[in-house]
């Protein structure tokens, strides 16, 4: 993020669903689409200014670079998150992870260190996934 432009709460939750996306290396359509829905339709975003997405999207993607990028951004998240909305990240994250019908291993390292940073009880975390892969079934 530009120093003029710290994060915020929106923005730290916009971040972790784009890591997920792009823990893989290949951020898919499915993964970009289901990014855009839920920032426009969830109430957590309703007053978020969707032109931050690529200035977050883009830290990111820098941050990933980096030796310790992984923890750099946990500690942006974790600075701008309020801990209520934690298990809100670890949704969104699950969500993207399930959009695309597969979950390689980058991204499910990515969801345990997620679910570790944020201190997402397992049982929660469990109920968060099954959850998931159940709204993300196909016929």
């Amino acid at each position: 993020m530009r120093p003029d432009m710290p994060m915020t709460a929106q923005d730290a939750l916009v971040a972790i669903m784009v890591a997920v996306s792009a823990s893989d290396e290949n951020i898919r359509t499915a993964e970009l689409v289901s990014i855009e829905r839920m920032v426009n339709h969830l109430p957590v975003f309703a007053d978020y200014d969707v032109d931050r997405i690529p200035v977050v999207a883009q830290t990111v993607l820098e941050l990933f670079e980096e030796y310790e990028g992984l923890d750099a951004l946990f500690g942006l998240v974790r600075d701008a998150l309020p801990e209520k909305l934690f298990e809100t990240a670890y949704v969104l994250a699950c969500d993207v992870a399930a959009a695309d019908g597969r979950l390689g291993e980058e991204e499910l390292r990515l969801l345990e260190e997620i679910r570790y940073e944020l201190n997402i009880d397992r049982l929660a975390g469990a109920a968060i996934e099954r959850a998931a892969r159940a709204r993300h079934m196909v016929v």
